[in-house]
């Protein structure tokens, strides 16, 4: 697909499992960086940061935010392109999003945080695994679940003007749903590429996939934290 990919022997029957276990490689390193940064920002940094968000305001956090969605174009950008700057762009990436996920973890409890985390991992693990094992192609569901997810993304955006906190708590329960269904979508995609090229995949494009797992596992744990922490 393009230069320096992964070449496998197509006999060798470990050969997909080692391709998911770089992506997942990496999309561990990812989750590694974003829990590491929120635990030194809650921690040794913590002066540090309520001095930012205190003094930077509202402007602070738009302008993080701006940043997290000019960080990820930017690292997908250079994954398509198999730049060697994907990587470091993706963990720079998980720095930023970790920092951002420290603030939003200041509203909960730790036995919330604990809860939420736990649940998505084995939410992500048995939707993962479905993924990388079901036979029935997903592609239908993942163009459909695209669609929801937009269409969520235009009703959050509509609720930070109303406000509603039962509007809110939907949102969150659909979006579980929909990025348990994404987890799934895009580890069957990640087979059906291997297979299709022979294990010929580049790695670029594995650390774009490792980026897509990312945010999926970072969006269903934000989304459970939201509905456990209404209980609160």
């Amino acid at each position: 697909m393009n230069d320096n990919p992964f070449i496998y022997n197509q006999t060798d029957t470990g050969a997909l499992n080692r391709f998911f276990a770089k992506i997942y490689g990496f999309v561990a390193a990812g989750i590694g960086v974003s829990a590491v940064t929120a635990f030194l920002a809650l921690t040794v940094f913590q002066e540090l940061t309520f001095n930012l968000l205190l003094r930077g305001g509202s402007i602070f956090v738009w302008a993080i935010m701006i940043a997290e969605i000019a960080l990820v174009f930017v690292a997908s950008g250079a994954a398509a392109k198999n730049s060697p700057a994907a990587l470091p762009l993706f963990l720079g990436y998980s720095v930023v999003n970790g920092f951002t996920m420290s603030v939003v973890l200041l509203a909960y409890t730790g036995q919330t945080v604990l809860t939420a985390f736990l649940s998505a991992v084995g939410m992500f693990a048995v939707m993962a695994v479905i993924g990388m094992t079901t036979k029935k192609d997903l592609s239908a569901m993942g163009q459909a679940l695209i669609a929801a997810l937009v269409g969520v993304i235009i009703a959050s955006l509509v609720n930070l003007f109303l406000q509603s906190s039962g509007m809110s708590f939907l949102i969150s329960i659909i979006s579980v749903l929909i990025f348990s269904g994404l987890i799934a979508y895009d580890n069957q995609r990640i087979r059906y590429v291997f297979e299709e090229t022979g294990g010929q995949v580049s790695q670029g494009w594995a650390i774009s996939m490792a980026l897509q797992l990312y945010l999926d596992f970072v969006n269903l744990f934000l989304n459970l934290l939201r509905i456990f922490g209404s209980r609160d």
